[in-house]
């Protein structure tokens, strides 16, 4: 549905400096999935998302939107193009004098829709956000989770095929956030709608995504489905997620490695079964275990009183039982 090729956004500040939020971004987001971009603050997610339906001109690079080049439209063209993209925003973006209905109803007002039929379809649309008694209401009468269910409902107005979501849950307390993003996920599922969204919470991430890339300086630094990612050895999510070893040094003779644990295997005593097989000790120095989605994912930070042949008998007895590893220290 969204397929970004080496794309780069060069912003020039007003003493002459050019600032490159992006450097050679590339992704392909699949139809109908939920597409996460992750990173720190600087790197560069906000550029990506605004460039994806041309609230900002990339200054290289290629952007297409279920097939359509981005990029190349301008005009009507382009504004047609963008009411099949709707955007939800962290700071909703609401209009303070127009009720809830009256905000829903804007872009369709815009596209010159008939009375009738964008009354009917503002009603259809509270239904779907939970809103159909706040129609009449203005946003400085609704809550936080509110508004941002208002700002869903309008992005959706003009039936997108794509929707963005810029940190929209940042400003929102826990329990709000996780209503947001059950709203979505049902979206997701109920319509069909491909959702793209930025932000630097790794539970928004845990809890609805389907893919995610990690970006930092304005590049990629990976990108694919989130439980492959979070799993597999030395990537980026999965340091992320690993607790830290930062000042941990195995003993001498010993060597220090993580496991990861993704599905039933996470519920599973293998590190006690692996210690007994090989009779041997494990020093568990960290873990945790977190799911994302309905799959649970455990980490350990272990040490484990082997090196050389007989730590690969270890890890190869770990391998078969489905647990991923990566050494991170030998003593």
């Amino acid at each position: 549905m969204i397929r970004i090729e080496n794309l780069t956004k060069v912003y020039t500040t007003p003493d002459g400096r050019q600032i490159r939020a992006l450097d050679g971004v590339s992704l392909h987001v699949r139809r109908g999935e939920i597409f996460g971009v992750i990173g720190p603050s600087g790197a560069g997610k906000s550029s990506l998302i605004r460039c994806i339906n041309l609230l900002e001109r990339p200054t290289s690079g290629s952007i297409q939107v279920d097939g359509k080049e981005m990029t190349r439209l301008s005009g009507p063209e382009l504004r047609r193009e963008r009411r099949q993209i709707g955007m939800i925003f962290q700071h909703f973006n609401l209009f303070w004098s127009r009720t809830v209905a009256e905000n829903v109803a804007f872009p369709l007002e815009i596209a010159g829709w008939p009375r009738e039929k964008i009354r009917r379809r503002v009603a259809e649309l509270l239904e779907l956000v939970g809103l159909t008694d706040k129609a009449k209401a203005y946003p400085a009468q609704l809550s936080g989770g509110q508004k941002q269910r208002v700002g869903i409902a309008r992005a959706l107005a003009a039936e997108p095929k794509v929707l963005l979501s810029d940190e929209a849950t940042s400003a929102l307390d826990p329990e709000t956030t996780d209503q947001i993003l059950a709203l979505l996920r049902r979206i997701n599922r109920e319509l069909g709608l491909t959702i793209l969204l930025i932000t630097h919470q790794m539970e928004v991430v845990k809890a609805i995504c389907d893919s995610v890339a990690v970006m930092s300086q304005g590049r990629v630094l990976e990108a694919g489905p989130v439980l492959e990612l979070a799993s597999r050895p030395g990537s980026h999510l999965g340091r992320m997620l690993l607790p830290s070893w930062n000042g941990l040094t195995p003993s001498p003779g010993s060597s220090l490695v993580a496991l990861t644990f993704a599905g039933q295997v996470a519920l599973e005593p293998v590190v006690t079964r692996v210690a007994r097989d090989h009779g041997m000790d494990i020093n568990i120095l960290a873990g945790e275990l977190d799911a994302f989605g309905s799959v649970p994912v455990g980490r350990l930070l272990v040490e484990l009183p082997r090196v050389g042949e007989e730590l690969q008998a270890v890890l190869a007895d770990l391998s078969a039982r489905g647990v991923r590893w990566e050494v991170v220290a030998r003593g």
